[in-house]
């Protein structure tokens, strides 16, 4: 925190960063301090943002409460939570036997997305600032050959309409767009760009997309009987019979008057899991930088930590989790670039500052300069800042 108080008030434009979990990770003394849930600490971020510059923090699910509170009792205002989803996680679970243990499976972290606040409007504070809002151009999600649910919508509802009595299809299409059928038709700024960003991100791992239901519809059909149990378990019996449109049908797809049939309208196919999606970080992309940098071991699970303190740096466990592994960069939650490139986009303007307050082995600062950012890292742990220098000079040299 003495390193942030050294820069100047309203002098960054983003800050991304991947703090401790507050959970003792590993037997590590950083990730058990209490730093990430300082209401002082986040309030120095505060300080030194821009107004209208955004937050993006990563935290732990056990803990992610604590750090989020303290983020908005420091001033900023929480503006969403985004889900970073993976399949390739290892359970941490204590075997009791009798099939019983104390943990599950860890599949998710969740990222705060908070902003400080704008002076005077959003349009005032970016002309001013160039901060306030988020880069939805940047960060949309390609559609990789398919056509865009969206447009399809807008071509299917002017078709449909075309086949309607003249005075009939002119009302009801200026209630659908208040333009004209070819303006309505036209692809809007961004759409040919892709898919509007979520706050869900994911691995693209089987495990995952096999979570995801097929279109269309992208979730089960919504049924309107009276008695059908599907639709009606949240809030007790729904009554969903007198559904004025549930029993019309259109020869042609994509009204938006809801007279379809259930889960047909978005005209949509394939899986439902089409957000922005990045795989965990590989070796090569862990140690680029770092060839030179004496090996240290690396140790994630209980029993390969405790051959490390044994002196036994060669222990091949039954897992990968319980193998030590010699590593140049050995710190033990290395985020992937394209994850890190990807949300350093979402909150820099073109040309701005990315700080980073808990730095690590550098992740966030590959990708700020990777993306043409100015970047500012601080980290407390030297060791770290030796990986983290290396990696940073050898992208800066590639």
């Amino acid at each position: 925190m003495a390193r942030l108080k050294e820069l100047d008030e309203n002098s960054v434009d983003a800050i991304v960063t991947d703090p401790p979990y507050e959970l003792g990770f590993m037997g590590k003394a950083w990730d058990n301090t209490g730093i990430a849930n300082s209401v002082a600490m986040w309030r120095e971020c505060l300080r030194v943002l821009k107004p209208g510059g955004h937050l993006l923090s990563f935290g732990g699910s056990r803990t992610y409460h604590r750090m989020a509170c303290a983020i908005e009792d420091a001033g900023f205002e929480i503006r969403d939570q985004i889900m970073w989803v993976y399949g390739s996680g290892m359970p941490k679970s204590h075997n009791l036997g009798d099939g019983k243990g104390t943990a599950l499976k860890p599949s998710h972290e969740p990222l705060c997305l908070a902003r400080k606040a704008i002076e005077g409007t959003v349009m005032a504070n970016v002309s001013n600032w160039g901060t306030g809002a988020l880069n939805i151009s940047a960060c949309r999600v390609e559609l990789n050959g398919e056509k865009n649910p969206s447009v399809d919508r807008r071509n299917g509802a002017i078709n449909h309409l075309s086949d309607r009595p003249a005075k009939e299809t002119e009302a009801e299409g200026r209630m659908a767009s208040r333009q004209s059928p070819s303006a309505y038709r036209e692809i809007r700024p961004g759409e040919a760009l892709g898919r509007w960003p979520a706050n869900l991100i994911h691995d693209g791992s089987d495990e995952v997309l096999d979570t995801f239901p097929s279109a269309p519809g992208q979730c089960a059909d919504v049924k309107y009987d009276a008695d059908e149990c599907k639709t009606q378990n949240v809030y007790g019996a729904m009554k969903r019979g007198c559904e004025p449109s549930a029993k019309r049908t259109y020869e042609k797809n994509g009204s938006t008057n809801f007279a379809m049939k259930p889960g047909a309208r978005r005209l949509d196919s394939g899986s439902a899991a089409r957000f922005f999606y990045t795989a965990k970080t590989s070796k090569a992309e862990r140690e680029a930088g770092c060839e030179d940098l004496t090996l240290v071991p690396l140790a994630y699970g209980n029993q390969a930590q405790a051959e490390v303190k044994r002196g036994n740096t060669e222990h091949a466990g039954k897992s990968g989790i319980n193998t030590v592994k010699m590593r140049g960069n050995n710190h033990p939650t290395v985020k992937p670039q394209s994850l890190m490139r990807y949300l350093c986009r979402l909150v820099t303007p073109l040309g701005g500052v990315v700080l980073d307050p808990f730095m690590g082995s550098g992740s966030t600062g590959l990708a700020a300069i990777h993306e043409g950012f100015s970047f500012i890292g601080v980290e407390i742990n030297e060791s770290y800042v030796a990986i983290a220098r290396a990696r940073l000079i050898a992208e800066v040299l590639s």
